[in-house]
């Protein structure tokens, strides 16, 4: 795989396109935009595209709609449920994408140093801007480094504690797929939290992820291709993929916990 086509001749991460956006999803980008505008007002600094939309690539009736949101204050918890209300109506305005995922933090913490390697580089190399002031250009370039695969995704043990725990809840298959597909695509993601320390090499797409997860341990390659199967067109077997996330998800924690770097 091209993994060079993911670093810039001087050797940066690369950044989203400046391309308009495909016909099939910019007014729903548009219309998603103007009314997150309408519901948090002033409230609401900037929106930012990710995800395959973000990079072209995105199918009809099949891709998400991934939006980062900053915003000048935190949400109440009120605030929060009109946000998450208003999600699920776009949601059924809008079949051409498959759900509507919203990222939300502060403006003060997306251009903070503290999080330089979480939302600094989230924001620089993973998203495109949309709306309002493109916050962006305060924000340096960066380079390959584990410290940001650990600052974005040593949270997984958490967050894959949890799918598992809202997969048992699920109540129908179409929602056992959905989480699935979430939770396998998090675990893909997070391998490179286990990359050499010296590893220049950067993975965006799953497929990379999982190149470079398989070349440093060769004897995950079936759990790594089962999850990507999984990541890809989820079988909705529940008993079977809760047994493999917890195997794998533990076995990568111990992983980090020998490598001296403990997952967040």
């Amino acid at each position: 795989m091209a993994f060079s086509d993911n670093l810039t001749p001087q050797g940066y991460l690369t950044e989203p396109p400046c391309a308009p956006l495909q016909p099939s999803f910019a007014g729903t980008v548009d219309a998603v935009c103007r009314a997150l505008a309408d519901q948090l007002g002033a409230g609401l600094d900037s929106v930012y595209v990710y995800g395959s939309v973000a990079r072209g690539e995105a199918i009809p009736g099949t891709s998400d709609l991934d939006l980062t949101l900053l915003l000048a204050h935190p949400l109440t918890p009120a605030a929060q449920a009109d946000l998450e209300q208003l999600k699920a109506t776009l949601e059924g305005r809008h079949p051409e994408v498959s759900k509507i995922d919203f990222d939300v933090g502060t403006l003060d913490d997306a251009l903070s140093p503290a999080h330089r390697y979480s939302w600094g580089y989230w924001l620089k190399h993973q998203c495109r801007h949309v709306w309002g002031p493109d916050r962006r250009h305060a924000l340096p370039r960066h380079t390959p480094s584990r410290t940001i695969a650990l600052a974005v995704n040593g949270d997984f043990p958490q967050v894959l504690a949890r799918y598992r725990q809202r997969l048992a809840e699920a109540g129908t298959p179409n929602e056992r797929r959905r989480l699935q597909r979430e939770a396998a695509r998090k675990l893909i993601r997070a391998t490179h939290t286990l990359c050499h320390p010296d590893e220049t090499r950067w993975p965006v797409t799953l497929e990379e992820h999982v190149t470079l997860a398989v070349e440093r341990y060769p004897e995950r390659a079936d759990d790594l291709g089962y999850f990507l199967r999984m990541a890809r067109d989820p079988d909705g077997d529940a008993d079977a993929f809760d047994a493999r996330l917890a195997t794998v998800t533990e076995w990568m924690r111990a992983q980090l916990a020998e490598t001296g770097t403990a997952a967040l």
